[in-house]
């Protein structure tokens, strides 16, 4: 079965830093878009940063130049840098893969148990 298991996160005061982890494993064929989201209490999921190609990424306004993305393809692996962490930051953060599993008909979209990330002021 492929699944996606984070790591990385905890507390840290504003100004800290943190660097999530996620790793894909299974019979893994393809993938096709990999990146992180995140969700506070009573707001919607929101998308934080992502490999959109093989040459481009996203990231969402809010973390531009404190936040970055990566990958290791050997290990179908992606990190989240995070740096400069303000109060605001504090969500759980999931990782997300729309992947084709071997012998797969059509690729879906997988995410990550969630890990907690809290930036005490």
């Amino acid at each position: 079965q492929v699944q996606l298991v984070e790591s990385g996160g905890g507390m840290v005061q504003a100004g800290g830093s943190l660097r999530l982890s996620c790793a894909a494993s299974g019979s893994i064929f393809s993938i096709n878009a990999m990146g992180w989201y995140r969700q506070a209490p009573g707001k919607q999921r929101e998308l934080v940063a992502a490999f959109i190609s093989d040459t481009e990424t996203y990231y969402r306004d809010s973390v531009k130049g404190r936040f970055t993305i990566s990958r290791d393809n050997a290990k179908n692996t992606v990190y989240l840098q995070m740096n400069s962490l303000k109060p605001e930051d504090t969500a759980v953060y999931y990782c997300h893969a729309n992947m084709v599993v071997v012998g797969g008909r059509r690729a879906y979209d997988y995410w990550g148990q969630g890990t907690q990330v809290t930036v005490s002021s």
